[in-house]
């Protein structure tokens, strides 16, 4: 007797909810599980990205995904374990960030910059600053954005590898449509009091997951108990 496995790819309906002291985790490898976070903007003259991560991957992996229709790797963080590096792709260019000391299972706080107006891209790693780079300007990021966490989009929303996928977790993801200034970036690192994104909030995300991906308080690297 033969025995069907139906596997079957789970999507909850989108919701809007405080993530304050919420982690999100991605348990398994896979090329189908994820989280996609919304927003209705569709016109970035500038953009800063801040997420914290934890992982002991020693492959490559997405950190963050912003698809469009023209753009795959609209804004692309990406960790390349061959190269020890943090790539940052805008519009389908890119920069490369070597140096920092990505430590497997310890949290990482990373905040990315970008403005049209001068095309330069700076990188925070763990409060830590990143020389300027160019990777293009003149022109805004537009078109209807898919945002995915867990995966990396070689389609708008879609072809997402095995091999790219993000195992871990992650939390207080932020996104704002203007560069942060040092002090705030340092705030947010700090995770003292700064300004939560005005394009994805953390703190009121609107948000809907994929597969097995579990919602669960967050925990810091040294856990005190009462």
């Amino acid at each position: 007797m033969k025995l069907l496995l139906v596997h079957l790819m789970v999507a909850c309906a989108a919701a809007t909810k405080d993530l304050s002291d919420t982690m999100l985790t991605f348990p398994l490898e896979t090329n189908t599980a994820h989280v996609r976070l919304n927003t209705p903007r569709q016109n970035f003259g500038a953009v800063t990205v801040c997420h914290r991560s934890f992982t002991d991957l020693k492959r490559d992996h997405s950190l963050f995904s912003l698809a469009t229709p023209t753009f795959f790797n609209g804004i692309l963080i990406f960790w390349d374990a061959t190269n020890k590096e943090v790539e940052l792709h805008i519009r389908n260019q890119n920069a490369e960030y070597r140096g920092f000391d990505y430590k497997p299972n310890m949290w990482h706080s990373i905040c990315t910059t970008w403005d049209a107006g001068t095309g330069l891209v700076q990188l925070w790693f763990d409060g830590q600053p990143s020389v300027r780079k160019f990777v293009g300007s003149g022109a805004n990021i537009t078109g209807s954005p898919i945002i995915i966490l867990g995966q990396e989009q070689d389609r708008h929303g879609a072809a997402f590898e095995l091999k790219q996928s993000f195992v871990g977790m992650m939390s207080d993801v932020h996104m704002w449509d203007y560069t942060l200034s040092v002090c705030e970036i340092q705030k947010y690192m700090d995770q003292t009091s700064f300004t939560p994104g005005n394009t994805l909030n953390w703190r009121a995300l609107d948000y809907q997951t994929t597969g097995n991906i579990l919602e669960e308080n967050r925990f810091s690297h040294v856990q005190r108990c009462p």
